[in-house]
């Protein structure tokens, strides 16, 4: 499922106009987004959560070259699947 489609299956569910789905879906994901660039933990039980993990600098190697390189210190975001989600999905 990608975003349109869920703008779809709202539209459909909810009863309300395509704009005002396609609203909804980004309200929400921008949220998401803005909590994790906080570094804030987004979490929808029995379904997911989201974080953002942080690595520190470290010396890597080029693998073409094997010359060293300083890697920058970095944020990513992370999924885990809730225990309910689990179930549903390895029915």
């Amino acid at each position: 499922m990608n975003k349109l489609e869920l703008v779809e299956a709202l539209r459909e569910q909810a009863g309300i106009t395509k704009n005002e789905a396609e609203v909804v879906v980004n309200l929400v994901f921008d949220e998401m987004a803005k909590a994790m660039a906080n570094g804030d933990r987004v979490e929808i039980r029995g379904f997911c959560s989201f974080y953002v993990k942080q690595y520190k600098a470290y010396t890597g190697r080029n693998p073409k070259t094997g010359e060293k390189v300083e890697i920058k210190p970095k944020k990513l975001p992370f999924f885990k699947f809730g225990k309910e989600l689990k179930e549903r999905v390895d029915k």
